[in-house]
C-alpha cells in the first residue's frame, strides 16, 4: 500500500516527529511551485510500488540466477521492467537495479574502461554533470578527465574542439548528455568522432529520457554504445538509474552493476521503475512529454520579454538556464528570493561564469512537475512574470509575500499529479 491518510497516522503515533517532516514535504510540494529541472511528481500508482513489501526482499542476482531463495515475485516485477524499459526505448539489453543515474555512470565506467584511462566529457561549468568526471567525484580521483565546452558564440557544444581533443588524447570512452543544457544534441556527430578514436560513447540521457520516451526529442540509443539514466526527472519515476545497451555490452554492464558495486537491488524501487515506464508507454505520456518542452519554450521567451537573456539562446528540453546579469543579481540571491516566494528553483553556473560555483550568475529552471500538475503557456507566462519581479529585487520582501500569496491561489486549482 502507498502512504495513506491511515498509514501516515500509524507513523503519527510512532514516530511524531518523522511524520510531522512528512507532512510538512507534502505541504510545500502542494503550495509552492516546483521548478527545480531534475524534479517531477511521481503517479499514487508508482508511489504505491516504491511503498510496497518488496522494500522487505533481498534479491542479489538477476532474473533466474538469484543467491537467495523466494525470489520468483521479484523475478517477475524485474523481468517486466526490463522488457518495458527495452521497449520503451528499443534496446537490446537493459540493468534496472542501479540505485541512481551517479552510480549507473560508475557502473559503466569500470565495464568499459580501467583506472587512469582517458574520458573526454562535457565540463561542469559548461552544463556536464558531477559523475562524469569532477575532480572531487569518484569519476575524477580513478580516471583521466578531459573536458570539451560550449563556443562563445552560441553556447552550444564546440564539435570542433570535441573532435580536436579526441584525437590528441585518444579517450577510452566520450560522455555527452549532463545536467544544465539545454539545446539538442547531435549524437550522430558525436558517434562518428568516437568511432575515430575507437572510444566507447556514452550518453546520459538522465535529464531528458521522458522527452526521449514520450518521442518528443531524437533518441540517442541508435547512435550510443551505451545509454544511461535516472528514471525519475522527466521520464517521471522513482529515483532510481537505468543502463541501456546493445548486446556486446549487455553482459558487461550486468556484471559491472552486481557484483562490482552493487549488493541486492531496491526490489520496491525497481517495481516502482517497472509501473512508470508502463506508463511512458501509453499514448498520453507522448502529449505529455511534449507539453513539457512547450511550456519550457513559453516560460523562456516570456523571460526574455522581462529582459532576461537565455543560455543558448534559448531550449529545446525541459529547462532553460536563465543569464542573470542584466538584473545585476547572482543565481544564489536569486533563488533564495524566489523560494521565499514560493517558487523553487536552483542557482547555477552559465558558460564562462565570472562568480564562483556557489554563487553563480544564473538559474536553472524546468518545466516536468508543472507540467505533471496540469499547467500549460497561460500559467507559464503567468509564473515568468512572477519570476521577474522577485529577482528584480530580490531584496523586496513585499514582492516576495505578495508572489508568495498568488502562488498560493494558482497552486489550489491544480493537485499535484494527473490522477488526483
Amino acid at each position: 500500500m502507498s502512504v495513506t491518510d491511515s498509514e501516515l497516522s500509524i507513523l503519527e503515533a510512532q514516530d511524531a516527529a518523522v511524520a510531522s517532516a512528512i507532512e510538512e514535504e507534502r505541504r510545500r510540494q502542494l503550495g509552492t511551485l516546483e521548478m527545480i529541472a531534475s524534479e517531477n511528481f511521481v503517479s499514487r500508482a508508482v508511489q504505491e510500488a516504491a511503498g510496497s513489501v518488496l522494500t522487505n526482499k533481498y534479491a542479489e542476482g538477476y532474473p533466474g540466477k538469484r543467491y537467495y531463495n523466494g525470489c520468483e515475485p521479484s523475478d517477475k516485477v524485474e523481468n517486466l521492467a526490463i522488457e518495458r524499459v527495452k521497449q520503451l526505448f528499443g534496446s537490446e539489453c537493459a540493468n534496472v537495479q542501479s540505485h541512481s543515474g551517479s552510480t549507473a555512470n560508475q557502473a559503466v565506467f569500470f565495464a568499459a574502461m580501467k583506472p587512469g584511462d582517458t574520458v573526454l566529457s562535457l565540463s561542469l561549468a559548461n552544463g556536464g554533470h558531477l559523475s562524469h568526471g569532477h575532480r572531487v567525484n569518484m569519476a575524477g580521483q580513478f580516471f583521466k578527465i578531459v573536458n570539451y565546452g560550449v563556443s562563445a558564440d552560441n553556447e552550444q557544444i564546440n564539435f570542433d574542439e570535441v573532435a580536436s581533443l579526441a584525437r590528441e588524447h585518444k579517450p577510452r570512452m566520450i560522455i555527452t548528455g549532463g545536467s544544465a543544457y539545454p539545446r539538442l544534441i547531435d549524437f550522430a556527430k558525436f558517434r562518428t568522432i568516437a568511432d575515430e578514436v575507437d572510444a566507447v560513447f556514452l550518453v546520459d540521457m538522465a535529464h531528458f529520457a521522458g522527452l526521449v520516451a514520450g518521442k518528443a526529442i531524437p533518441s540517442p540509443v541508435p547512435h550510443a554504445h551505451i545509454v544511461s539514466s535516472t528514471t525519475h526527472k522527466t521520464l517521471r519515476g522513482p529515483r532510481a538509474g537505468i543502463i541501456l545497451s546493445n548486446a556486446e555490452w549487455g553482459p558487461k554492464i550486468d556484471k559491472a552493476v552486481f557484483p562490482g558495486l552493487q549488493g541486492g537491488p531496491l526490489m520496491h524501487i525497481v517495481a516502482a521503475k517497472a509501473v512508470a515506464f508502463g506508463e511512458a508507454l501509453k499514448p498520453s505520456f507522448a502529449n505529455y512529454a511534449k507539453q513539457v518542452i512547450r511550456n519550457a519554450q513559453t516560460l523562456g521567451e516570456a523571460l526574455v520579454s522581462k529582459g532576461l537573456r537565455l543560455v543558448a539562446g534559448g531550449t529545446d528540453t525541459h529547462l532553460i538556464l536563465v543569464d542573470l546579469r542584466n538584473y545585476n543579481v547572482t543565481g544564489k540571491d536569486a533563488a533564495n528570493a524566489l523560494e521565499h516566494a514560493g517558487i523553487t528553483v536552483n542557482k547555477n553556473a552559465i558558460p564562462f561564469d565570472p562568480q564562483k560555483e556557489w554563487v553563480t550568475s544564473g538559474i536553472r529552471i524546468g518545466s516536468p512537475a508543472l507540467t505533471s500538475r496540469g499547467m500549460k503557456e497561460t500559467e507559464m507566462r503567468t509564473i515568468a512574470g512572477w519570476i521577474a519581479e522577485v529577482v528584480k529585487d530580490p531584496t523586496d520582501e513585499s514582492i516576495q509575500k505578495r508572489v508568495r500569496a498568488q502562488v498560493g491561489e494558482l497552486t489550489a486549482n491544480y493537485p499535484l499529479r494527473a490522477d488526483e
